[in-house]
């Protein structure tokens, strides 16, 4: 079969790789109808050497159930599924409590960390198949598919770092990125009733569509003339939440700079730094708490799914570029040179 494999940075090929193929009896083997490519999938392809890989890529997909391993109960074949970026068993301590990242089962762990399976390919082994999995009330060919997708990691990204941050109605809300997780935190944003919602993004054609997800205001601005643009929207005071999406320093200074006394620092942007100040004059002095983390999408899925299959949200629109799996390598391109925002695969 067919799969993308990133040699090093910059270096993204799709080649023929074995095929996919049940190794346990908790497996499922899923013909990929839709994947896409991440806004994380830029970090590797930004630094990786050629000593970490061939490294097979993708996290986020939809699929069809082509066989089962013999203690899956919830599947059967033709199901159409959704998988988040973990994979968990759904009923271990952790996951029972929402956090499907740190589930405790040995075949537990990030897409990513298997090495070799990936998402942007055209079939896949999915470990934990009656935890990790859900199932789609769709046909593969659904308009509603690019929305669907975003269940497996943007959408509930997003929606992780507003409901971490605790926004409900009548609050202020800054959303640091304009890429297709800071969007999903506006639509999360608006979703939970926040009031004013800001988002400190620079690309029109995304802070347009953030506007039309539930944005209130856009700040161009970076740095110290960000935050003083946020706090004169925000009558000097700042927001209450603040969802980060980036994962760089400045955008965590940024996140520091406008947040409210006693207000929340939410980080969902994966941190491409190894510390942060936290101290009395950044948060201790102003009772500002930091919250966020990997999202444990499996958890949202559920709540989110209704609002997309009866068109009160349409999440799909954060997909501004479509391709096969030949064009993956060009998709990442697009993608680092902000032509395009988020790319979807149908192999």
């Amino acid at each position: 079969m067919r799969a993308a494999l990133m040699y090093q940075a910059g270096d993204v090929r799709i080649e023929n790789v074995p095929d996919s193929a049940l190794k346990h009896p908790s497996d499922a083997l899923v013909r990929i109808t839709a994947s896409c490519i991440c806004g994380s999938d830029l970090h590797p392809y930004h630094r990786m050497t050629g000593e970490n890989g061939p490294a097979r890529m993708g996290h986020e997909l939809i699929g069809v159930v082509e066989e089962t391993g013999a203690e899956v109960q919830t599947l059967k074949v033709g199901d159409l599924v959704v998988s988040p970026f973990a994979i968990s068993d759904n009923t271990c301590d952790f996951c029972r409590e929402q956090l499907h990242t740190s589930c405790t089962h040995r075949e537990a762990g990030f897409w990513d960390g298997i090495a070799d399976e990936g998402g942007q390919a055209e079939a896949i082994r999915v470990p934990l198949a009656d935890g990790t999995l859900v199932k789609l009330p769709v046909a593969p060919d659904s308009a509603l598919i690019p929305s669907l997708l975003t269940l497996a990691d943007v959408l509930g990204t997003g929606y992780h770092a507003a409901k971490t941050a605790g926004v409900r109605p009548g609050q202020r809300v800054t959303v640091i990125g304009d890429g297709a997780v800071g969007l999903m935190a506006v639509l999360s944003a608006r979703r939970l009733g926040a009031e004013q919602i800001i988002l400190m993004g620079r690309h029109q054609h995304r802070t347009d569509l953030g506007r039309e997800f539930g944005a209130t205001d856009v700040v161009a601005e970076r740095g110290e003339e960000g935050i003083a643009r946020v706090r004169e929207l925000t009558g000097g005071h700042g927001t209450h939440a603040v969802l980060e999406a980036v994962g760089h320093m400045p955008a965590y200074e940024q996140a520091v700079g406008v947040v409210r006394p006693g207000g929340v620092i939410s980080r969902v942007g994966v941190p491409q730094y190894e510390s942060a100040p936290v101290g009395f004059g950044s948060l201790f002095r102003h009772n500002i708490r930091l919250a966020g983390g990997p999202a444990p999408v499996r958890a949202y899925i559920e709540e989110l799914m209704p609002d997309i299959l009866d068109g009160t949200i349409v999440p799909g629109k954060v997909f501004d570029a479509f391709t096969d799996l030949d064009g993956v390598p060009a998709g990442y391109r697009d993608m680092d040179e902000r032509r395009s925002l988020k790319v979807l695969v149908r192999p």
